[in-house]
């Protein structure tokens, strides 16, 4: 594939993930018809990315919906911060490594729902439910793209999937932080 060619595969399918994503999120109600956005923690993106990818990559051939719904968290994770003290949170750097090592890698799920953004018990479990239902439509997704494994496209295609997946739980837990997108009333 030529490089301009690759480019065009992997933003197709981001576009693809994203749709998704949002469809399936909010008719199970968890977004509202305009998803909301938050460009500082979008602008985060690249270094969790660069730092996670690491992690991510080496548990994605035996934990694939693991490796992409770690990340999905960490949007939800980083939307708290920014709601909570963004003031405070904006100038680390460390973001993914922090949430990590709350509980190592494999109860990243349980470190972000239950102690960092208190869900607990029912709660809990639906929000960790919820992400794996997400993170498993997009392995879904990611496994029908027939793209070669190793391959800049399969790369790319793996990044596009974890960067639509950490804007997905960042609405997510926007929405659930009561940041409703609607409009507004005038008159």
């Amino acid at each position: 594939m030529e490089n301009n060619d690759v480019k065009d595969t992997v933003r197709k399918f981001e576009d693809k993930v994203r749709e998704d994503l949002v469809k399936f999120l909010q008719k199970k109600e968890a977004l509202d018809e305009h998803v909301p956005e938050c460009p500082d923690v979008e602008e985060k993106w690249g270094e969790i990315a660069r730092s996670y990818m690491p992690d991510g990559a080496r548990e994605f051939k035996d934990y694939p919906v693991v490796s992409l719904g770690w990340m999905m968290l960490v949007g939800m994770a980083m939307a708290y911060y920014w709601d909570t003290d963004w003031e405070k949170h904006s100038a680390r750097k460390d973001y993914y490594e922090v949430l990590r090592d709350m509980k190592g890698y494999d109860n990243m799920d349980e470190a972000v729902v239950e102690n960092l953004l208190g869900y607990a018990g029912e709660a809990a479990e639906k929000v960790t439910e919820l992400v794996a239902e997400c993170a498993s439509r997009v392995y879904g997704l990611l496994s029908h793209e027939h793209v070669e494994p190793g391959t800049e496209a399969a790369l790319g295609s793996y990044i596009a999937a974890l960067h639509q997946l950490y804007l997905a739980g960042m609405a997510m837990e926007l929405n659930a932080l009561g940041y409703h997108m609607t409009p507004m009333q005038q008159g």
